[in-house]
């Protein structure tokens, strides 16, 4: 044995000292999708919002169809911005990490003050849209999914179930976006439809706008839904960090 030479067998780290990962730190500004996101939200609500604000029904960009319609369509829109604006910071994963308090309150206020209320309203004035049946059954059918993706997701929440709770909060978002890809949609559909107006439409004016927001209303929401999904399947053991 060589003199001063240390046998001694090397220490071996404590278990909790093994098994301890230390993340790198993440900051706000590697989620570029943050930015944009936010710019387009403000965006929407800029155009979307003041013709309701104003309380003219004149102004309603939706022809009433029973006498209480514009008030409901002014509940719905303005809940319903509410919603967009929380599900922009619901979705942000610095203020979930960095300040968890302001995460569970807006997600209440979009789950309370956001998505039920705007659901609700949603269901009466899908039922009784202007555009068609085609677009009255996406619509009541659109309102009955988003609730329950929205309620499912503040179930799995209250049980701590957080790896279902973000699944199913993006889809949840998914379908609170999705009027804005409608609104994108829309005006598509216009280009390609109405030169067909004499044919297809045989010059029926009505049946042209009915199809232009049938088009719409079902590929939007319907589009983001399986956006959605595919991006939470993307890597199905990989957990979720929305």
């Amino acid at each position: 044995m060589t003199a001063g030479t240390d046998l001694r067998p090397p220490r071996v780290p404590p278990a909790a000292d093994r098994t301890k990962r230390v993340e790198p730190k993440k900051h706000w500004w590697r989620r570029p999708w943050v930015g944009p996101l936010g710019l387009v939200v403000v965006a929407f609500l800029a155009y979307s919002l003041p013709p309701y604000l104003a309380f003219d029904p004149a102004r309603s960009r939706v022809p009433s169809t029973f006498p209480a319609h514009y008030l409901f369509l002014v509940g719905h829109v303005v809940f319903g911005s509410v919603a967009m604006v929380t599900a922009a910071l619901q979705i942000w994963p610095w203020i979930r990490r960095k300040y968890p308090v302001l995460h569970r309150c807006s997600g209440r206020a979009y789950v309370f003050a956001g998505v039920l209320p705007s659901g609700l309203l949603a269901l009466t004035i899908g039922a009784a849209t202007p555009f068609g049946p085609v677009t009255r059954a996406s619509d009541v059918l659109l309102a009955v999914v988003w609730l329950g993706t929205t309620w499912a997701g503040y179930r799995a929440a209250r049980e701590r179930r957080f790896g279902d709770h973000r699944r199913w909060m993006v889809r949840s978002f998914a379908l609170t976006m999705s009027i804005i890809l409608n609104r994108l949609i829309g005006p598509i559909a216009a280009i390609f439809l109405e030169p067909q107006l004499a044919t297809t439409f045989g010059g029926s004016e009505i049946a042209l706008g009915q199809s232009i927001a049938a088009l719409g209303a079902w590929v939007s929401w319907t589009v983001a839904l399986i956006a959605a999904q595919l991006w939470l399947d993307r890597k199905p053991n990989r957990r979720a960090s929305v």
